[in-house]
């Protein structure tokens, strides 16, 4: 029996999506045991490195749930899971120094956050409407073929949203590295650890994107199909 290509790239997406979220877990619970130089948390992390840009309108909070850590740029605040706010560890200092290069982005205007903060509004349609329109539009495919395309044009948004995020976050935790080595946060022992939690969880941001890719192409070809 034939597998069609599309198949096997999901099944190959869908494995790498598995590591690479367990691999993240996996570095933060390890790096979750290993001492910061100085014993910071994770709030005094974010705080330092919000004063050392000059950055004072930013608050520095607790949230719930486990790696839910965020930066909001619609009412500027860091939002820091508990294990981050409270951690004294490399992994803390690492996710904290992360969000806060989000800030730093925020606030010298950098233009794949802009342009990604101007997509949200069309992206939070886009999630709620696309799913039944893609699901109504495949079941009429033959009969009303221009509202799969509809559908395939709103999934479009969040696939572009999710290669837009790519640089945002790869360059976040440039930020944060830079600022963390800089500034002896991280010494030599500890740095490399800190390079290798956030390479982890820029490899989920990959696989996301190539994987809502991948989605987008397959419903194109359903698409093109009924054209034939």
């Amino acid at each position: 029996m034939n597998i069609p290509i599309i198949w096997i790239i999901f099944g190959i997406l869908f494995i790498l999506s598995l590591v690479a979220s367990k691999s993240v877990e996996a570095k933060f619970k390890k790096y979750s045991k290993i001492a910061m130089n100085y014993n910071m948390t994770g709030r005094e992390v974010a705080e330092q490195m919000l004063r050392d840009n000059d950055i004072r309108d930013v608050t520095v909070q607790e949230v719930n749930g486990t790696l839910t850590d965020h930066y909001n740029p619609v009412n500027k605040t860091l939002n820091l899971s508990h294990a981050v706010y409270h951690g004294t560890s490399v992994a803390a200092a690492a996710v904290a120094a992360h969000e806060c290069g989000h800030a730093v982005q925020h606030a010298t205007a950098y233009y794949w956050l802009g342009l990604r903060s101007k997509l949200v509004p069309a992206v939070n349609v886009s999630n709620k409407f696309t799913p039944w329109i893609l699901f109504i539009g495949i079941l009429m495919v033959q009969k009303f073929p221009s509202l799969l395309l509809a559908g395939i044009i709103l999934f479009a948004v969040t696939t572009l949203f999710s290669f837009i995020t790519l640089p945002v976050e790869i360059n976040a935790s440039r930020r944060a590295l830079v600022w963390l080595n800089t500034h002896n946060i991280t010494s030599p022992d500890t740095h490399p650890y800190a390079e290798s939690a956030l390479r982890s969880a820029a490899y989920t941001y990959v696989v996301a994107a190539l994987t809502s890719l991948a989605t987008l192409l397959y419903y194109l070809m359903i698409y093109l199909g009924n054209r034939d």
